[in-house]
């Protein structure tokens, strides 16, 4: 019998030591180190017993089964993260801030694949079954046939999948953070829990060929809790973001080995649940005031889809010895970048002021091909001087001031010439045979100082 040992793991990264300390030295975190005991485990294969032959395919064989055919949720946006469905067999991670509308999504999205006589099982270990029941009457979906349960233990879980009659095709687990396994020493929510249960019902769900979903919950820094091998053992990982005072949230694939990675599915929240945008341009840009300084529409690119948002930017004099800099939606260390060029290669001073910059509606950006538009709109708050409503801009800013060509620049121009845009400030495009929209007025650009001469800002307001 393998004697058990006691080991002392971090929650945040799952790194191991032989002794507690008040701080982790792999993720520099305090009080996350929590003693578990495990089985120890026989050092090497040994000799005693011999392994079994495994079984070999050829790559091209032509029994091979290449297409499975996926549940449609019929909520096309979360199709769309998906890459067109839910896959059978697959593994699927979700997270997001507590309240965002993760179990508001799956209970909806299991409803309706439930009235396709598609048998769906909803394991709830955070909620009672009247409450989810409740959550269904508000969302009006009371009477879909979607087996619940309210458990958290993964070996009744599993034998329940592996006995009834009808097969199983999807699965939901909310949340797997709740999941334990009796065999081990650890409570729920723990490194060791959180991976072994994780595999037990993956390995179940691949086996039997049911999609399972994982609900995950996630630190303060916005990453899913628990230890990073999670996100390597699911087949896609999906973050729902947006701010709770807001009515918007983005859904955004960064891991699906079944579609494309940096998808995006936009919803509102509403007292019927989660309302699909389908055309999420116009709704971000519905408030917009065009003759406001400060103001730039950004042709931005997220995964597949030409989204168009608004940039706003807030210039005040500073008493600070060190300015003010407040970002929301966008990363604060490129915008400390696209100030340090503006005064390096521009002359313009700016960076002894106050900077406020905020991308209107909730939505987060990532893409450097937003550069263009947050110089315009900063320079446009500094000068005082109003970009023309009916303009978009794009392109990414190197170090040395030049503007460089970002990816699929005629979709992000074909989305602008559809919601009535006229003039677009992009980069210089060297290969002429992409095809433009032609009902924009393009204005090529070569270097930042290019959109300072439009502006006119030599003599800047104080």
């Amino acid at each position: 019998m393998a004697k058990a040992q006691r080991t002392y793991v971090c929650q945040s990264c799952g790194s191991t030591t032989s002794k507690w300390s008040g701080k982790c030295e792999s993720c520099n975190e305090w009080n996350s180190i929590i003693e578990e005991i495990t089985q120890a485990a026989p050092k090497g294969l040994g000799t005693r017993k011999k392994g079994r032959h495994i079984e070999f395919v050829h790559l091209n064989s032509k029994n091979a089964k290449t297409i499975y055919p996926r549940h449609i949720t019929n909520i096309n946006e979360f199709d769309r993260v998906l890459g067109g469905g839910l896959v059978p067999g697959s593994a699927v991670l979700i997270g997001g801030d507590p309240g965002i509308g993760k179990s508001t999504l799956l209970l909806q999205a299991v409803c309706v694949l439930a009235k396709k006589e598609i048998r769906c099982m909803y394991v709830s270990g955070e909620e009672s079954i009247d409450q989810i029941r409740m959550r269904a009457q508000r969302l009006g979906l009371a009477d879909t046939p979607v087996e619940l349960a309210s458990a958290t233990n993964v070996r009744d879980i599993v034998a329940s999948i592996e006995d009834v009659k009808q097969p199983v095709s999807l699965l939901i687990i909310d949340s797997i953070q709740t999941m334990f396994i009796d065999s081990i020493d650890s409570s729920p929510g723990t490194v060791t829990q959180v991976r072994t249960s994780a595999q037990e019902i993956i390995r179940t769900a691949k086996t039997k060929n049911i999609a399972v979903i994982f609900v995950g919950h996630v630190t303060k820094d916005g990453q899913i809790a628990g230890p990073r091998v999670l996100e390597h053992l699911v087949d896609t990982v999906l973050y729902f973001e947006g701010d709770r005072n807001h009515q918007f949230r983005i859904l955004r694939a960064v891991k699906n080995r079944f579609g494309p990675t940096d998808e995006i599915g936009v919803f509102e929240m509403a007292a019927e649940g989660l309302i699909e945008v389908e055309n999420p341009s116009a709704l971000f840009l519905s408030q917009r005031h065009g003759d406001v300084s400060g103001s730039a529409v950004l042709a931005a690119l997220e995964g597949s889809r030409p989204i168009l948002v608004e940039v706003q930017a807030l210039i005040a004099p500073s008493s600070l010895a060190t300015p003010r800099r407040a970002v929301l939606g966008y990363d604060s260390n490129r915008l400390a970048m696209i100030i340090a060029v503006l005064e390096t290669r521009c002359g313009i001073n700016i960076g002894s002021h106050d900077i406020f910059l905020n991308i209107a509606g909730g939505i987060r950006i990532h893409e450097p091909a937003a550069d263009v538009a947050i110089a315009a709109a900063l320079m446009s708050a500094l000068s005082g001087t109003p970009i023309p409503a009916e303009t978009v801009l794009f392109g990414e800013i190197g170090l040395a001031g030049e503007i460089r060509q970002v990816a699929q620049s005629d979709l992000r121009l074909k989305e602008a010439s559809k919601l009535g845009f006229k003039d677009a400030i992009i980069p210089s495009i060297k290969n002429k045979k992409t095809k433009l929209a032609k009902a924009i007025t393009i204005n090529e650009i070569t270097h930042i100082q290019d959109i300072a001469d439009m502006l006119i800002i030599d003599n800047p307001k104080p």
